[in-house]
């Protein structure tokens, strides 16, 4: 399996790698890893053709603010790109991931980085799942970091050589709807060393669910993630199904 590079500013946050036809049986994991999955809508994921959407992140105390805005492809592994490159300057491609070696530099080192780091925030809850590399553990009913009340603890960790993102530590509060309520992550090699959000305006887009609004904190200054122009178009149909 291939690892995910560790990039600049451009790249912050959640950095992974897009393998849905990994699996790995239910023994090795949790149920709740399963469940979770299922509840953002992976049993459908097979019937989706294409998933469009805006990453936005606004860090005040790194003076970043950035907008991406991407359509991927997910059985032909076809992205297509709309943004800036670290210098600024506008940027419109489109490429097949599996021909990244014949890719310009910019596309190999800032915006396949980009779109792994912003694919991995949108659909995050089907890694649990697709990251074999690393370990689930169900920790049971814990106190919410951030708001008042309970959820289940996940635990999830990556190991400190090979896999996605190496030695991180993430920690999902799960609702008993199935519904990540809050996210806390330790990061080791890419800031911040330590992510803290809550998640907030859920909509479906086809069968996806997906929570649009991050607000939260990275390494204790305020720091927003959120998704725009969230779309997805299912197989046999050329209609944006939007978030809603």
């Amino acid at each position: 399996m291939t690892k995910a590079s560790r990039v600049p500013v451009i790249g912050i946050l959640l950095i992974g790698v897009i393998c849905p036809s990994a699996r790995v049986s239910a023994q090795q994991r949790p149920a709740i890893a399963d469940q979770i999955a299922k509840t953002y809508g992976l049993d459908s994921w097979d019937q989706v053709e294409a998933i469009r959407y805006t990453f936005n992140v606004d860090w005040p105390a790194l003076r970043l603010k950035t907008s991406r805005s991407w359509v991927w492809e997910p059985k032909t592994d076809r992205v297509s790109y709309d943004g800036k490159d670290k210098d600024g300057n506008p940027v419109k491609v489109t490429y097949s991931r599996s021909q990244l070696a014949s890719q310009s530099a910019v596309v190999k080192n800032e915006i396949d980085p980009a779109f792994n780091n912003d694919q991995y925030n949108l659909l995050f809850a089907f890694h649990i799942v697709w990251d074999t590399s690393a370990t689930v553990q169900d920790a049971g009913k814990q106190k919410l970091p951030l708001e008042k009340g309970s959820a289940e603890k996940v635990e999830m960790n990556y190991p400190s050589e090979g896999g996605y993102t190496p030695a991180d530590a993430w920690t999902l509060y799960v609702g008993n709807d199935g519904r990540v309520r809050e996210l806390e992550i330790h990061r080791v090699n890419a800031p911040p060393s330590v992510y803290l959000t809550t998640f907030a305006n859920y909509k479906k887009a086809g069968p996806l669910l997906i929570a649009l609004d991050r607000p939260g904190s990275g390494d204790g200054k305020p720091l927003s993630i959120h998704f725009t122009n969230v779309a997805v178009k299912l197989a046999g149909s050329n209609t944006w199904l939007d978030a809603q």
